[in-house]
């Protein structure tokens, strides 16, 4: 679940972290309103992604006019495959230093790190790649969180890191900071976050430290423990549980385990190390995989369906390829599910499917009556499909 700003920064607000005044807009109208009320505002879009104002969804507007037309220009874009139906209109704050903060999961050290870099308003990540010793890093007791000490110690580091900076005295720095790292981690932990950042964290030129932009993403595998965040979000609610990818975000709606990967060859399988399996045997035969679907272990026909019908949404896929191990999913449920989910689909793409285990003869005996490629080893099933596609795109 991604959270869009203004909902991350009313969650900054609860733990005492400061944001600016905001509110937000729904048309051009609403807008400007915020504009008369405020005074200078800046227009953001309201998006469950990144690169908003490089692709022109952050405007600053001086007066209620520009407001409106701002407004107007960002909500009839569309940012990186999302439509914008709100934008954030927020007090324009006189920026005098950006620094970078974020909470998120170091996969490799198992662990919560808290990152603080004073080379903040730009992507953390081509910090890390361009100067990766500007960034300072601590790993917090998972049960105490980061202590005021430690807290004072990554400080300095940052500060070290960039040759130091006066923007406020070494003093005020290790002061106001303190607090608003141990918020951010509790707000993490209290959310079940694989990221809680504010990028960038704004010290104004009269000295206040301020949130300037927040991105809040929950663990999906939490999500069960969040039911009253989706309820609270109302009409908003779609767009902070969507993900990167729109067709993610309608396979996780049907139920389904799918990862949109982009290729030509869609793909079904039966277990996630299967499918992964799978999608190398595309890729040794020439071939590119669409995605990764796995139906789990007892599908039923209904569920096959349901995964044959959501890989026709990728325009990109030119054929499908089913891998099915039977041990609890049998081969001729699979096979009948396949048959009529092509007839009621009116799939005219290619289809190979790889059965082996219960009833698979059964299975591919149904498969060839109705017109489907059978195979029996999975490295023949790739190699067909891949050859199908290429003499499908040939003619």
């Amino acid at each position: 679940m991604k959270l869009l700003e203004h909902q991350a920064k009313e969650r900054l607000r609860r733990v005492g972290i400061e944001c600016p005044t905001g509110l937000v807009a729904r048309s051009p109208q609403e807008a400007e309103k915020a504009a008369q009320e405020m005074g200078p505002v800046v227009i953001k879009a309201q998006v469950p992604i990144g690169g908003r104002g490089k692709a022109g969804g952050v405007k600053l507007a001086k007066t209620p006019a520009e407001a409106h037309a701002a407004a107007a220009a960002i909500l009839s874009m569309e940012i990186h495959g999302y439509s914008v139906p709100s934008v954030l209109c927020e007090e324009a704050l006189e920026i005098a230093k950006e620094i970078y903060l974020g909470v998120t999961v170091d996969r490799d050290r198992r662990s919560m790190v808290v990152i603080l870099s004073f080379a903040g308003g730009m992507e953390i990540e081509e910090v890390a790649e361009h100067s990766p010793e500007k960034i300072a890093k601590l790993w917090p007791d998972p049960f105490a969180g980061p202590q005021a000490f430690e807290i004072r110690e990554l400080t300095l580091q940052a500060l070290e890191a960039v040759g130091g900076d006066e923007t406020l005295p070494k003093a005020r720095y290790l002061a106001e900071l303190v607090p608003v790292v141990q918020s951010l981690f509790r707000l993490s932990q209290e959310l079940d976050a694989s990221l809680c950042e504010i990028n960038p964290l704004v010290v104004t030129a009269s000295g206040q430290v301020i949130a300037g932009d927040a991105k809040i993403e929950i663990d999906q595998n939490a999500e069960f423990r969040h039911r009253d965040l989706v309820r609270e979000l109302g009409p908003d609610a779609s767009a902070a549980t969507s993900g990167d990818d729109p067709l993610e975000v309608e396979a996780r709606r049907r139920g389904l385990t799918y990862v949109h990967l982009g290729g030509s060859v869609g793909i079904i399988g039966n277990g996630a190390g299967l499918v992964m399996n799978t999608l190398d045997l595309v890729k040794q035969h020439g071939g590119s995989a669409a995605n990764f679907l796995d139906i789990g272990g007892g599908a039923k026909a209904e569920v096959v369906k349901q995964a044959l019908e959501m890989l026709l949404l990728d325009p990109a896929v030119q054929g499908v390829f089913v891998n099915i191990f039977g041990g609890i999913t049998r081969g001729d449920e699979v096979a009948r599910g396949l048959i009529s989910a092509r007839d009621e689909l009116g799939m005219q793409l290619p289809l190979v499917v790889r059965m082996t285990g219960t009833r698979e003869e059964e299975g591919r005996q149904l498969l060839e009556a109705a017109g489907i490629t059978p195979a029996v080893s999975a490295p023949e099933a790739a190699r067909k499909i891949v050859e199908l596609i290429g003499s499908t795109g040939s003619s």
